[in-house]
């Protein structure tokens, strides 16, 4: 009779407390797993953005290394089911999370500078991170291996095990996504994750090792990772040359918000995830930026009266101030809740002038009862426009919103040039879709203009107070007056929210636009 062969154990029997370790390992992975896809895609999203790119890249390479780790964990089992070879894989995680801090900007920059923005946030993602999930993914069937005695008990070991596994990575998500990211750098948080995996394999050593077993490779192993992981949190701190300083420095859902003080506080920058949102004086109280002028000026210029104004998207909060300084009812909606702190801070905001909504500025336009004479949308998610504002089922309730002969204004970057076109083709051809009357404003450095009305036609209500402006961008603000554009609706369609295709289509500007960001911040 031909005996079947089993895989040789190390003699280990599972003890009571040995049993609720390797359960608190599976729910501890899990976690990790989880955490460290979310948390991959926002340590990535300083270089690469926030488009879909980069959390396609992430997701793809975490599925990627389940199936792996999978594979390798199964194989390594069906040899021995030594628990000591399982708590140096989780170990050797560990170790590689740590060292991804110090490497994170370095292998970012590289791919920049080598590849395509879709390639580079992929390979990128592979290098810093594949790795570091194939191992923990060993963890599941290594232990289903070793809990499952005969076939009988093979179905409950499996169900239990997947369950508590299940439970930490939803641990893990609500974990990283409310507490940890805006609570603590990203840095930061890799270190924490990191440090408790390796915590974790340490643990085991001490407490089931054998006498003859020594710990000095695996003590080894952690001081050099940590000390790695240290180094990176020190390179992830405030930075500071003679030109600048980093005076703020907050890590958020949306992205790392960044103030810069420039020429010891001639001028302030925002940034968030590297994008310039605002330049500011703080000795005149003004924006040098040439959007907050034009956002707040055309809405003046195409309208008898702003007495009632939405802002979606605030920012500083420089354009919602400017109107409800001049006596206007302002309603605002931010949906990055850290946001109107900074502004407070740094750059004269006064919540109490106005009414702040914290949330998401489609949820609020859809269920606003008021009508407004302007409604300004300025949101940006990176380097782009969140896509379920650009829609034409988003216009057609800003419309709805918006009086007779109110307006629509809205801060965009988009090309003109053939081939380079389909963005503001598309939105020109969404807005004509639902609004009377579109014009599209631009200077030719950037930023660029819609205004849409309900009415049949735009037209000039008032000046525009191009004097009062800051004195260095009175002179785009003229171009911007003079420069109307003109698309050709051919190269666009029109976006729904069904279908908005806007990144993909737009990928070779956002790319080239994401690198020069990243680079500059070398």
């Amino acid at each position: 009779m031909r005996v079947k062969k089993t895989a040789p154990t190390d003699g280990n029997t599972l003890s009571p407390g040995l049993r609720r370790f390797l359960y608190l390992t599976i729910f501890t992975t899990g976690a990790a797993i989880l955490i460290v896809e979310i948390l991959g895609a926002k340590m990535l999203s300083p270089f690469f953005g926030t488009s879909h790119f980069v959390w396609t890249a992430q997701i793809a390479v975490t599925l990627l290394s389940l199936s792996a780790g999978y594979w390798f964990g199964g194989t390594m089992v069906d040899k021995t089911t030594d628990l000591r070879l399982l708590y140096r894989c989780i170990l050797g995680a560990g170790a590689y999370l740590a060292l991804t801090i110090p490497f994170c900007s370095k292998v970012s920059y590289f791919c920049l500078e080598k590849m395509p923005l879709s390639i580079g946030s992929l390979v990128a993602a592979v290098f810093l991170f594949f790795v570091p999930l194939t191992l923990l993914a060993v963890t599941s069937p290594f232990l289903i291996r070793v809990f499952t005695e005969n076939v009988a008990t093979l179905g409950g070991n499996v169900g239990r095990l997947y369950a508590v596994g299940t439970v930490g990575s939803v641990a893990g998500t609500v974990l990283i996504g409310y507490v940890l990211i805006p609570l603590l750098p990203n840095s930061q948080t890799m270190f924490m994750t990191a440090g408790v995996l390796m915590g974790l394999s340490l643990a085991h050593f001490l407490i089931w090792r054998k006498k003859e077993q020594k710990l000095t490779s695996a003590v080894a192993v952690i001081v050099v990772a940590s000390l790695f992981g240290v180094r990176g949190v020190q390179l992830d701190g405030f930075a500071s040359t003679s030109y600048f300083a980093e005076i703020e420095r907050v890590n958020s859902n949306y992205g790392l918000m960044q103030v810069f003080e420039i020429e010891n506080g001639a001028l302030l920058y925002y940034k968030n995830d590297y994008l310039t949102q605002n330049t500011y004086d703080p000795e005149t109280g003004q924006s040098t930026s040439l959007f907050t002028h034009m956002l707040h000026g055309l809405a003046k210029y195409y309208t008898a009266e702003t007495k009632d104004v939405l802002c979606i998207g605030v920012g500083i909060g420089i354009v919602p101030m400017l109107f409800a300084n001049e006596g206007s009812t302002v309603d605002a909606v931010e949906i990055n809740d850290r946001i109107p702190k900074i502004a407070t801070k740094h750059f004269g905001f006064d919540a109490k002038k106005l009414n702040l909504t914290i949330g998401d500025g489609r949820q609020f336009v859809n269920s606003s009862k008021k009508k407004y004479d302007a409604v300004v949308l300025d949101a940006f998610l990176g380097d782009s426009s969140p896509s379920h504002l650009m829609s034409q089922e988003a216009f057609e309730q800003m419309k709805r919103v918006l009086k007779n002969d109110g307006v629509l204004v809205i801060n965009m970057f988009g090309e003109f040039k053939q081939g380079e076109d389909f963005f503001a083709a598309s939105l020109d051809k969404t807005l004509k879709s639902v609004f009377g009357d579109v014009r599209i404003h631009a200077s030719g450095n950037g930023n660029v203009f819609f205004v849409a009305t309900p009415a049949e036609a735009l037209e000039k209500n008032r000046e525009f107070d191009v004097e009062n402006a800051y004195p260095t961008v009175r002179r785009e603000i003229d171009l911007a007056l003079q420069g109307i554009r003109r698309v050709n609706p051919e190269s666009g369609i029109v976006l729904t929210d069904d279908y908005n295709p806007v990144e993909v289509h737009d990928a070779g500007i956002r790319e080239e636009f994401r690198r020069r960001l990243a680079m500059d911040m070398q």
